[in-house]
């Protein structure tokens, strides 16, 4: 995980989450405590059963009719039993499965708000982690681990009670190992926290590793690295698996601190209580009555153990879970809601706008002033100028200070995040396509749009013929980030999403770089019949896209340097000048 700047949430804040769960459910969970209080009363009733009959054998007054209906009784409540515990598990196991879903559908909803700040802090490995490992504990520790610690509770409770009402020295004896037992589990318990943060923050890097290999795979076989990556992949598996046997140790000690516990209160009983049925001080079946309660005081002694790992382990990754569900996004939503636009002002206005990247003390961007309305502008500059960082911050993917970025009139931050984005369709260098069909790729612009509106925006991005020749045609399913086609069809592509939305500005950040000059010419005049009246912003390198727009600024090092069209700025000399002469002498 990338270094998280982010306090981490106190387990309060933590539990928090699960309050409005657990109201939504509380019908169910009652209902599923009274099947599981049942189980346990059932079970309580069997010793009573057993010493009944084994003190008319010992007295010689039970007879075949008495024992079959003893027998007969215990049948029925094991029936009972059995039909109780599919009771409990359906309802509260099936609690648990629920409040999984609620919190994973909360934390997926969270994270598709957040901003490009947030995840500058948080690695996509780690945020796959939360929402795998650390969800899958939390469901444990209120499924089973609730379920467990409610049983042994009760268990425990009852057992004591009908100990001490057969005998209360014996029952001292027996209870003698539990306040050891107690400390123990408090000290490691403690431990158990740290040692498992510790793990799941090692799965977490262990899952970026592999899904960063996984996604440049193309890149680790061009360089021959599969040896290397196998290496670093080993030693973070390595020091996750010595993570979790630190992990495995504590828990280690717990379940056989709880078993010798039990075990020697059960060895107690057996010398001291086997003396006394010697003695007649105790009745033979009021012996095994007493034995068979131990036994039952013996699970939720061992279960200590076991509950508090799964305690321990939920705890924590709720925390982490809540963590994250506590950053908020750095863009604060304006209250305007709907843009409008003068014919006669600008439709984007920059005003000594300057961004600086967060974990960065170097500008970015430095008072950049500039002005666009309807027609089609060129953006340009050396790699690393902020070209890239202009357009994000026009999208609203960052936040800006006041007066500094205006859209038809007013202050961004006087709109809805949601209002600004509308506006923009955004074609980047780097395409994002998703491991789907073409068709669904391209209507993910527009949602709801026809076979025919997707095919158009195709055909104005030149990519429908290539399409049509597939095997599946638009069903043909392009891989993880278009693996499966050239750097310019998943441009076209993107292209062709970024048409069908429709949106009044068009942002084209390098999205035409990997296009040849004839299919970049006809794209680009494609893009001009359909953007009539309204606004492009092209970021280029190639003078012939920028010498047919109607205006260009030239960034250097975050700043404005010159501005005007593609006849004034050669004219001019300069960077532009020197760009123009290496491309045709290129030519």
């Amino acid at each position: 995980m990338k270094g998280v700047q982010e306090k981490s949430a106190t387990s309060r804040q933590a539990l928090a989450l699960l309050v409005p769960i657990f109201k939504r459910f509380r019908l169910r969970l009652l209902a599923g405590f009274c099947a599981l209080l049942g189980v346990d009363f059932l079970q309580l009733i069997v010793p009573k059963i057993l010493k009944k009959g084994i003190d008319s054998l010992a007295e010689r007054s039970a007879d075949a009719h008495s024992l079959l209906l003893l027998a007969a009784l215990i049948l029925v409540i094991a029936a009972l039993v059995a039909l109780l515990r599919f009771i409990w598990r359906i309802l509260i196991i099936g609690f648990s499965r629920i409040l999984e879903k609620r919190l994973r559908v909360q934390l997926f909803a969270h994270l598709v708000r957040m901003d490009r700040s947030f995840y500058h802090r948080w690695s996509p490995g780690s945020l796959m982690a939360h929402a795998g490992n650390d969800l899958a504990a939390v469901q444990m520790a209120c499924g089973m681990g609730m379920v467990a610690a409610a049983d042994a509770l009760v268990m425990s409770t009852a057992a004591i009670g009908f100990m001490l009402a057969i005998d209360v020295r014996l029952t001292l004896l027996a209870l003698l190992p539990m306040p050891l037992l107690a400390l123990s589990t408090w000290i490691l318990s403690k431990k158990m926290h740290l040692r498992f943060s510790m793990v799941q923050q090692q799965f977490g890097r262990l899952t970026e590793f592999a899904r960063n290999a996984l996604v440049s795979i193309t890149l680790v076989k061009g360089y021959c690295l599969e040896g290397a990556q196998e290496k670093k992949f080993s030693e973070l598996g390595a020091t996750y698996v010595r993570n979790n046997l630190r992990v495995a140790v504590l828990q280690g000690l717990l379940h056989p601190m709880a078993a010798l516990a039990g075990n020697t209160g059960m060895l107690l009983v057996l010398y001291f209580g086997g003396r006394m049925v010697i003695g007649s001080g105790m009745s033979l079946g009021s012996f095994v009555a007493f034995i068979t309660y131990l036994a039952m005081l013996i699970w939720p002694m061992m279960a200590v153990g076991w509950v508090a790992n799964l305690g321990q382990r939920g705890l924590t990754s709720l925390r982490r879970i809540a963590t994250i569900l506590r950053e908020q996004p750095s863009l604060k939503d304006g209250g305007i809601t709907r843009i409008h636009y003068h014919p006669q002002a600008p439709w984007i206005r920059c005003s000594d706008l300057s961004f600086t990247y967060p974990g960065t003390d170097r500008p970015a961007l430095r008072n950049i002033g500039a002005a666009w309305s309807t027609g089609i502008y060129g953006i340009t500059g050396r790699s690393g100028s902020g070209k890239s960082t202009l357009c994000r911050l026009i999208v609203r993917l960052y936040p800006v200070d006041r007066g500094m970025l205006f859209l038809g009139g007013r202050d961004v931050n006087q709109y809805s995040v949601a209002a600004v984005r509308k506006e923009f369709a955004y074609v980047g260098e780097q395409t994002a396509l998703f491991s789907d069909t073409i068709y669904n790729n391209i209507s993910f612009g527009r949602p709801g749009a026809t076979r025919k509106q997707v095919e158009e925006a195709a055909k104005a991005a030149l990519i429908h013929a290539h399409i049509i020749g597939l095997d599946k045609g638009y069903e043909a399913k392009v891989g993880e980030q278009g693996v499966k086609l050239s750097g310019g069809q998943r441009q076209r592509i993107a292209l062709a999403r970024a048409l069908l939305s429709n949106r009044r500005i068009l942002i084209i950040d390098n999205g035409l770089s990997a296009l040849d000059v004839s299919t970049e010419q006809e794209v680009f005049a494609n893009i001009r019949r359909l953007y009539q009246g309204r606004l492009v912003l092209l970021v280029s390198h190639r003078v012939n896209l920028l010498a047919r727009t109607r205006e260009i600024i030239l960034l250097e090092r975050g700043k404005i340097i010159a501005t005007g069209d593609h006849a004034a700025l050669y004219a001019a000399g300069g960077l532009y000048t020197t760009m123009v002469d290496k491309q045709q002498d290129h030519a």
